[in-house]
């Protein structure tokens, strides 16, 4: 599940770069200084906003391509085997239900129980499992997670994840530019065009920028999470979306791994403090509570 966000995060900032690079070398970020010693904040605007949704919505575009490629994820076209006819059948009954066009189903090597779904509209996604997964968990676990999946889908989540990446871009983008000037002009004395100063500074303000606006974005991840869970409890069962989080907790429990290396585990521990500001999904133990909360609640009004 966490791959989702990973894999559209990486692929954001590589596309951010790239168009970042070309512009620069084709000459356009000099209109940001016409005048040789002031900044045209509006100019600047404009540039910050197209490159900003210009990666989000690029990185949007190719996800699908993107996913496959970095996962090496194979798309079932004809199943062939009874596993690869289960998961097809069970993604179009719950595609269905949610009222969404078919995605491609995949599945790629990996030892980690895991999944994820991509795509640049409901109607045109892709949903794919490791390997991991399908070794590790039961039908109906399996089940749950593949309808978690589907509802990231139905509920547009990447849509909306690249729309608040491109306004986080261009604010990145914008007020790294603003530093790297006033970098230069006032404490370097630089009158004349940007100097190296600028340059550097602006790299250094857009990679801390960065960091600090991808609070944002894990929250808005987060939150997604639970409507998620929510959504696959609904296509699934509330029982099987339970137990398909309590085995992924059981999966990524850490405590195989030194202490020095817990950090890289998976589930990250409990997330608290600082930590938890930088976490894509919230704790496993709080899906499942809210899962449980929902289900009480259900109860008392039936």
């Amino acid at each position: 599940m966490i791959k989702r966000i990973a894999l559209f995060l990486l692929t954001n900032i590589a596309v951010l770069v790239l168009l970042s690079f070309t512009m620069r070398l084709l000459g356009i970020e000099r209109i940001l200084d016409e005048s040789g010693s002031g900044l045209n904040l509006q100019a600047l605007l404009v540039f910050a906003a197209v490159i900003g949704f210009g990666g989000s919505f690029i990185s949007l575009a190719i996800s699908k391509w993107s996913a496959k490629f970095m996962t090496g994820a194979k798309v079932i076209e004809n199943p062939r085997t009874e596993v690869e006819q289960w998961l097809v059948s069970t993604v179009r009954g719950q595609a269905n239900q949610a009222g969404i066009g078919m995605p491609e189903v995949a599945v790629y090597d990996s030892p980690d129980v895991n999944a994820f779904a991509t795509g640049m509209s409901r109607n045109n996604a892709l949903v794919a499992v490791s390997t991991g997964l399908l070794r590790s968990m039961s039908r109906d676990e399996a089940e749950a997670v593949l309808a978690h999946e589907v509802s990231h889908v139905a509920n547009g989540d990447m849509v909306t994840l690249a729309l608040i990446q491109g306004v986080v871009n261009t604010f990145v983008i914008f007020l790294a530019r603003v530093i790297g000037h006033i970098v230069d002009r006032v404490i370097l004395k630089n009158e004349r065009g940007h100097g190296i100063g600028f340059w550097v500074s602006t790299i250094i303000a857009e990679i801390v920028l960065a960091v600090l606006a991808s609070i944002i974005v894990m929250w808005f991840s987060r939150r997604r999470e639970f409507r998620a869970d929510a959504g696959g409890a609904a296509l699934a069962g509330r029982e099987k979306m339970i137990s398909a989080l309590q085995r992924l907790q059981a999966a990524h429990q850490p405590s195989a791994l030194p202490d020095q290396m817990k950090s890289f585990g998976i589930s990250g521990g409990q997330g608290l403090g600082f930590k938890r500001l930088f976490m894509s999904h919230p704790p496993l133990d709080e899906r499942i509570e809210a899962l449980r909360h929902a289900q009480a609640a259900d109860l008392r009004v039936g």
